[in-house]
């Protein structure tokens, strides 16, 4: 169980964490990346290969900026593409052009199929809200403010520090520490003094490298043992595990306005 007496501020990633939108996402790569391959002049048959969800996904995409995913993927391949600009068409045969191709495969889903949200991950959220705890969601995702809205819940948190911060302020991405220690500095509170939740590995370790006193790692997908050895101080497969309180409040029953 987690003394969160011992914690002022709380930084929650959003994909994977509050919302299954890393599904969503995971998805939405594989199209955009299936098609490229499938077209892209000069490709071998090991490079043309499909994306894979179980692998390509957890090791080249999850929890990075969107045009260092492409990037990476492209390389594990040994394909090269110019970077472009973030103006570029989604049509651009470029590194930018491709990740706005994926984010505009999820603008579509996103309109069209909603976004879930995960229930222990806001029961832990309400939780630390009513206890006076300040809380922020901390994403590499260009689209965190529209899920965000979808979902309704970004009333739960005071602050947003997320892909398009990033960009505007010049901050590295996950697994940089950067974006977490921004978080706590614009909440005034010091990294020893926050905990950060994560799913992804590559946010476990930012997490680590910002020395921020708790990094706990939630196993959406059974992936235990790669987020302890990531950095996590704690592993969970549900955030209620390390919730306690009375059902009531786990429920949400006493959200009250902040629902």
């Amino acid at each position: 169980m987690v003394n969160w007496t011992s914690y002022e501020a709380v930084l929650f990633d959003l994909d994977g964490v509050l919302t299954a939108t890393e599904k969503v996402h995971a998805r939405c790569w594989k199209r955009m990346f299936d098609n490229y391959l499938s077209s892209a002049a000069g490709c071998d048959v090991s490079a043309a290969r499909s994306f894979e969800l179980s692998d390509d996904y957890a090791v080249f995409i999850d929890g990075k900026p969107r045009y260092d995913g492409v990037r990476s993927f492209l390389s594990s391949r040994g394909l090269w593409l110019p970077d472009g600009s973030p103006a570029d068409l989604p049509s651009a045969e470029t590194v930018c052009g491709l990740g706005n191709r994926k984010s505009e495969l999820f603008n579509d889903v996103l309109q069209t199929e909603g976004v879930e949200t995960y229930p222990d991950a806001l029961a832990l959220a309400r939780y630390l809200k009513a206890h006076s705890v300040r809380l922020a969601v901390v994403s590499s995702s260009r689209n965190c403010g529209s899920v965000l809205e979808a979902t309704g819940i970004e009333r739960l948190f005071e602050l947003r520090v997320d892909g398009v911060v990033a960009r505007q302020i010049g901050l590295a991405g996950k697994p940089a520490p950067d974006t977490f220690l921004y978080a706590a500095q614009e909440l005034g509170v010091a990294p020893a003094s926050t905990a950060v939740i994560e799913d992804a590995l590559v946010g476990v370790r930012a997490g680590q490298a910002g020395t921020f006193g708790l990094v706990v790692g939630v196993a959406r997908a059974n992936e235990k043992v790669e987020l302890k050895a990531a950095g996590a101080d704690v592993v969970v497969d549900d955030l209620r595990e390390i919730l306690n309180v009375d059902e009531a409040v786990v429920a949400g029953t006493r959200s009250g306005t902040i629902e």
